[in-house]
Protein backbone atom coordinates (compact mmCIF):
# COMPACT_ATOMS: atom_id res chain seq x y z
CA UNK A 1 0.00 0.00 0.00
CA UNK A 2 1.17 3.51 -0.77
CA UNK A 3 1.17 5.76 2.27
CA UNK A 4 1.34 9.50 2.75
CA UNK A 5 3.45 10.68 5.68
CA UNK A 6 3.02 13.32 8.34
CA UNK A 7 4.34 14.07 11.80
CA UNK A 8 3.27 15.82 14.97
CA UNK A 9 4.94 18.94 16.31
CA UNK A 10 6.27 16.86 19.24
CA UNK A 11 7.99 14.50 16.79
CA UNK A 12 9.72 17.39 14.93
CA UNK A 13 10.86 19.03 18.17
CA UNK A 14 12.35 15.82 19.55
CA UNK A 15 13.93 14.93 16.20
CA UNK A 16 15.72 18.29 16.04
CA UNK A 17 17.09 17.75 19.55
CA UNK A 18 18.79 14.45 18.68
CA UNK A 19 22.56 14.35 18.15
CA UNK A 20 23.91 14.23 14.57
CA UNK A 21 25.03 10.59 14.81
CA UNK A 22 21.45 9.53 15.57
CA UNK A 23 20.11 11.74 12.79
CA UNK A 24 22.27 9.73 10.35
CA UNK A 25 20.66 6.50 11.59
CA UNK A 26 17.23 8.09 11.23
CA UNK A 27 18.00 9.08 7.64
CA UNK A 28 18.94 5.48 6.81
CA UNK A 29 15.82 4.10 8.53
CA UNK A 30 13.58 6.70 6.87
CA UNK A 31 14.46 5.34 3.42
CA UNK A 32 13.18 1.94 4.55
CA UNK A 33 10.21 3.35 6.49
CA UNK A 34 8.84 5.38 3.60
CA UNK A 35 8.80 2.27 1.39
CA UNK A 36 7.15 0.10 4.07
CA UNK A 37 6.73 1.08 7.74
CA UNK A 38 6.43 -2.65 8.52
CA UNK A 39 9.66 -3.72 6.82
CA UNK A 40 11.18 -6.49 9.00
CA UNK A 41 14.43 -4.51 9.34
CA UNK A 42 12.53 -1.90 11.40
CA UNK A 43 11.04 -4.52 13.74
CA UNK A 44 7.78 -2.54 13.84
CA UNK A 45 5.40 -3.70 16.54
CA UNK A 46 2.22 -2.66 18.32
CA UNK A 47 2.47 -0.79 21.61
CA UNK A 48 -0.55 -2.13 23.47
CA UNK A 49 -0.45 0.31 26.39
CA UNK A 50 -0.38 3.37 24.13
CA UNK A 51 -2.96 1.84 21.81
CA UNK A 52 -5.45 1.48 24.66
CA UNK A 53 -4.57 4.97 25.92
CA UNK A 54 -5.17 6.61 22.51
CA UNK A 55 -8.04 4.36 21.42
CA UNK A 56 -6.28 3.42 18.17
CA UNK A 57 -3.39 1.17 17.21
CA UNK A 58 0.01 2.70 17.97
CA UNK A 59 3.20 1.17 16.59
CA UNK A 60 6.91 1.55 17.25
CA UNK A 61 9.72 1.06 14.74
CA UNK A 62 13.30 0.49 15.86
CA UNK A 63 15.77 3.01 14.42
CA UNK A 64 18.84 1.77 16.31
CA UNK A 65 19.60 0.41 19.77
CA UNK A 66 17.15 2.16 22.10
CA UNK A 67 15.96 4.74 19.55
CA UNK A 68 12.32 4.29 18.51
CA UNK A 69 9.77 6.17 16.44
CA UNK A 70 6.14 5.92 17.54
CA UNK A 71 3.54 6.11 14.77
CA UNK A 72 -0.06 5.41 13.89
CA UNK A 73 -1.88 4.81 10.64
CA UNK A 74 -4.94 6.83 9.69
CA UNK A 75 -6.29 5.42 6.43
CA UNK A 76 -3.49 5.88 3.90
CA UNK A 77 -1.55 8.27 6.15
CA UNK A 78 1.28 7.32 8.53
CA UNK A 79 1.69 9.84 11.35
CA UNK A 80 4.98 9.89 13.28
CA UNK A 81 3.99 10.88 16.79
CA UNK A 82 7.19 10.74 18.85
CA UNK A 83 10.82 9.69 18.72
CA UNK A 84 13.24 8.73 21.46
CA UNK A 85 14.20 5.92 23.83
CA UNK A 86 11.79 3.41 25.38
CA UNK A 87 10.52 6.36 27.44
CA UNK A 88 8.29 7.27 24.46
CA UNK A 89 6.22 4.17 25.30
CA UNK A 90 4.98 5.95 28.41
CA UNK A 91 3.07 8.49 26.36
Amino acid sequence: MKYRYGATQRFWEKLKALPPVQRESIDRAWKIFKENPFDPRLRSHKIHRLSSQYGSTIYAAVIEGDLRVIFCIEGDRVVSMDIGSHDVYRG
